[in-house]
Parts: structure tokens; C-alpha cells; sequence
């Protein structure tokens, strides 16, 4: 059986453990400083469980697949003073029960949850390889989203508005 939902606490090591696997797959990693990884960002997760919403996709007790929902407050309007928007962070599901649809599993709920949280909009930076699972589940290239590359590019601050005692 296969099930969709937030992740509960104890899990965080599970979903630890496919974030040291997705960046060994991509990257590679050092043989050693998995152990400390794990025990960090199981830490990470808890104090951070407000703002970034685990789903986790589990098969027979196991977690085999893993979706973060960040959840960042936007600057209040007259209209709506309490707004917030989403972006879906590290979706992954382990190579072998790929190509099975089970990552449009997680974006589903990823995307359920952000409808039950009211969030305004969600917003995901895609692998070339995901971009087609997310368009079939409703996401499209926006042409209003810009991103800068190139943090070098902006110029130091020189002068200080901040008076000096």
C-alpha cells in the first residue's frame, strides 16, 4: 500500500537519509559524515516544521519518497493582511520505484496541503527530468518569475543610511 502524508517526527531521519542519497546521486559525497548528517537535519526538520511542511510518500512502512512545502509570509495588503505563498522543495523518490507516477503522488499533496493552507500561489524550481511532472499537475513557466543567477553582479554597499554615534 502506498500513502501520501506529512511526515510524523520520527521520520525526519528516514527523509535525512533520501536527502544524503538524492545529493549522492547528483554530486556525489564523502564516504564519511553521513551519521552527522542525518542527526543535523532530522534537528533541522523539527525546528523547522512551521515554514517547511514534509510530505513523505511511504510503502509498507518504509519512506520511499520525500516533498518539502516551504511556506514564506508575504507583506500584508489592505485586502489580505495575512498572505503567504509556497515553493515545493526537494521532491524525490528513490531510483527504483521511479517512473510510476509516485512523485505526482507527492506533488498532489504537496499541492492539497497548499490549497488547504490558503497559500496564493507555489512555486518550484524543477530538474529538467521533473519539468514535465509538474506541468501535468498544473504548473506552467510564468513569465513574471525572474531569478538572479549571479550574486556577484550586485555591488557592495558603500554608504550607510544608518546614523553613526
Amino acid at each position: 500500500m502506498i500513502e501520501t502524508r506529512l511526515a510524523r517526527p520520527p521520520e525526519y531521519e528516514a527523509v535525512a537519509g533520501l536527502r544524503w542519497r538524492w545529493v549522492a546521486e547528483k554530486r556525489g559525497l564523502p564516504d564519511d559524515g553521513r551519521d552527522e548528517f542525518i542527526r543535523g537535519f532530522a534537528v533541522w526538520a523539527r525546528q523547522n516544521a512551521d515554514t517547511h511542511r514534509c510530505m513523505v510518500l511511504v510503502r509498507d512502512d518504509q519512506v520511499i519518497g520525500m516533498g518539502f512545502l516551504a511556506i514564506v509570509p508575504r507583506v500584508p495588503t489592505p485586502h489580505a493582511f495575512k498572505r503567504a505563498s509556497g515553493d515545493v522543495q526537494c521532491v524525490y523518490v528513490v531510483p527504483e520505484a521511479r517512473d510510476a507516477g509516485l512523485g505526482g503522488l507527492l506533488i498532489e499533496a504537496i499541492l492539497r496541503l497548499a490549497a488547504e493552507l490558503g497559500l496564493e500561489r507555489v512555486t518550484v524550481h524543477s530538474s529538467t527530468r521533473a519539468v514535465p511532472a509538474y506541468e501535468r499537475h498544473g504548473f506552467a513557466v510564468s513569465p513574471n518569475l525572474l531569478q538572479s543567477t549571479d550574486h556577484t553582479a550586485v555591488p557592495p554597499v558603500t554608504g550607510s543610511t544608518t546614523p553613526v554615534t
